[in-house]
């Protein structure tokens, strides 16, 4: 199972040749040093890369070169052959050092200059969204043929999709089931032999609606996923793969080896109605995904009207971090608050999914309810609490809800939190202490404790909720964590005890740097980090210790003394 522990950057590549006819053309806007380097140069450099829809070599008979863009013509385009198109070929008349001549130059290129430690690249499931091209010269060995979806009544219900409407419409030129494995071994080894890390693979829902007369759904399905995997197993180092579009149940349960699946719905961010919908769809779906693969909560935009609302989710989402920004367009006060100046995020053990007493609310539409989303970390747990009320509408409902911003009040408590007994261990006092992410206040609870606020529409807040122990010399300490961070607990990755003759305290292990926060009753008498002291300050009326780690720090141990 692979897991994604950095903030990853979405890279977009024009569909058409008409709008680039070079990948560096593309890039053109990358060149100055301080555009190229915008996220690292704000401290949350990428470490992860897709290169998104675009790169491939597509014929598209519905869109003709030159002519004004037909909504939706793109899904159907077919695959002409497994390699990238004419915009990763340098032309004769181009200087040398102009541009990357063909993909693995391309991906070497992007290593060295953004410092990324992956490269995926994206793929449908059949190739392209239109299927591969039964006649062309480099694919007419996968024996295709035109097949034309049909959706059924139950997903129309739901909502109408583009994607599909436009498929249905063009048709998909189905690969022979008998060449599937053939060709993603094909794909996927010229992927490698460019130096590709993995694939995100999309379109896997198109199984369900072409299967009549080859089997049916469901044998169908098992046929394409025991042959991608094969091919993912055989052809990339890891298990290299991210699912999308594959939530039904047929491509979920013949899933052996694919990890990490979207849970949801695509991010929408030109659409108002669907930032609230989306959080709640991905927690509710994670409440089954979550026991089988790790949900993807998809990319979202670190400057835009709701990018702490997805911010604070993906935190608490036990999730990747992916965001699709332009170049130089970024809010850091926010990726900060996700990512650490290495790249890597504090990523929570466990998908994040909806406390108890949301279970049987609508969160969006009833008018009352706000959504709790838990998760755990080594030695603490997490609470987000979210409005996700008066900016959208369930696409199956019959009632259109007038976008408004409600006032809804509610509580958290430590007992939202599943599975926190797993942390407390045999010195747990029964109080927990609680950090306010928003505030930046702490209060002590006990476990059946609730703390009351109110939120408008598309707010949040966020809450460290770790158990107070019982220590030596009556010390009752609790780590809270990195405190500017979402998922402050995330950074801790041990505590223990320790004494000498001489002395006794606390042991801190973890990761990141910046302000460290605990709760302690007693003032310590030193606080050492990595083996220099360091000054600090306790909040007497609420025991809140806070002292910094610093800049250069990516792991630290801490010894604090009483």
């Amino acid at each position: 199972m692979i897991h994604f522990s950095f903030v990853l950057l979405k890279l977009v590549v024009p569909i058409s040749n008409a709008k680039s006819t070079l990948i560096a053309t593309m890039l053109s806007n990358l060149t100055d040093l301080s555009v190229r380097f915008s996220l690292s140069e704000g401290g949350t450099p990428a470490r992860f890369l897709i290169i998104d829809d675009g790169w491939q070599d597509v014929g598209n008979e519905f869109q003709k070169e030159g002519e004004p863009l037909i909504e939706g013509s793109q899904f159907g385009g077919r695959l002409l052959s497994i390699k990238v198109n004419s915009k990763f070929h340098k032309k004769g008349n181009e200087p040398l050092n102009e541009a990357p001549s063909n993909l693995k130059d391309f991906v070497s290129w992007i290593r060295m200059e953004f410092g990324l430690k992956y490269v995926y690249v994206w793929h449908a499931l059949m190739g392209y969204w239109g299927g591969v091209q039964p006649d062309a010269p480099e694919t007419k060995k996968y024996k295709s043929n035109i097949r034309y979806p049909v959706q059924s009544p139950g997903v129309l219900a739901n909502m109408r999709d583009i994607s599909m409407d436009c498929m249905e419409k063009y048709g998909v030129c189905t690969i022979d089931p008998a060449k599937v494995s053939e060709f993603y071994d094909d794909l996927h080894g010229y992927l490698v032999s460019q130096d590709v890390d993995g694939v995100k693979v999309d379109v896997q829902n198109i199984l369900e609606t072409i299967a009549t007369g080859l089997g049916g759904r469901v044998l169908l399905t098992r046929h394409f996923q025991e042959a991608l995997e094969k091919s993912i197993a055989k052809n990339f180092r890891d298990n290299s793969i991210i699912c999308c579009m594959g939530q039904s149940t047929d491509s979920i349960y013949h899933s052996k080896r694919s990890a990490i699946t979207r849970a949801s719905d695509d991010y929408w961010p030109k659409d108002p109605t669907k930032q609230s919908l989306h959080i709640a769809a991905v927690a509710f779906n994670s409440i089954f995904l979550g026991e089988v693969v790790v949900p993807d909560w998809d990319m979202f935009y670190s400057k835009h009207h709701a990018a702490e609302f997805h911010a604070v989710a993906r935190a608490i989402g036990g999730c990747g971090v992916y965001v699709s920004d332009k170049p130089a367009h970024h809010d850091f006060t926010i990726l900060k608050r996700l990512v650490l100046p290495d790249g890597s995020v504090l990523r929570a053990k466990y998908p994040g999914r909806p406390s108890r007493d949301c279970l049987f609310n609508d969160p969006v539409m009833d008018g009352k309810s706000l959504l709790k989303i838990w998760n755990l970390n080594e030695c603490s747990g997490v609470i987000g609490i979210f409005n996700c009320q008066g900016t959208g509408t369930w696409p199956c409902s019959d009632t259109i809800q007038n976008n408004s911003n409600v006032n809804l009040s509610g509580h958290i408590s430590p007992k939202d939190i599943e599975y926190f007994e797993e942390i407390c261990g045999d010195s747990w006092t029964g109080d927990c202490a609680i950090f306010w992410f928003k505030t930046g206040s702490m209060s002590r609870l006990p476990i059946e404790g609730k703390i009351s606020l109110s939120l408008e529409s598309l707010q949040c807040n966020v809450f460290t909720v770790s158990p107070i122990k019982l220590y030596d010399q009556g010390v009752q300490f609790a780590p809270i964590g990195l405190i500017d961070m979402y998922n402050s607990g995330g950074a801790v990755k041990a505590v223990e005890s320790f004494s000498s003759p001489s002395t006794s305290g606390i042991k801190i292990s973890g990761k990141g740097c910046g302000r460290f926060g605990a709760y302690s009753n007693r003032r310590p008498t030193r606080c050492i980090v990595n083996g220099e002291d360091k000054t600090f300050e306790l909040s007497e009326g609420d025991n809140f210790l806070t002292f910094s780690i610093p800049a250069v720090t990516t792991s630290w141990d801490i010894a604090l003394h009483f």
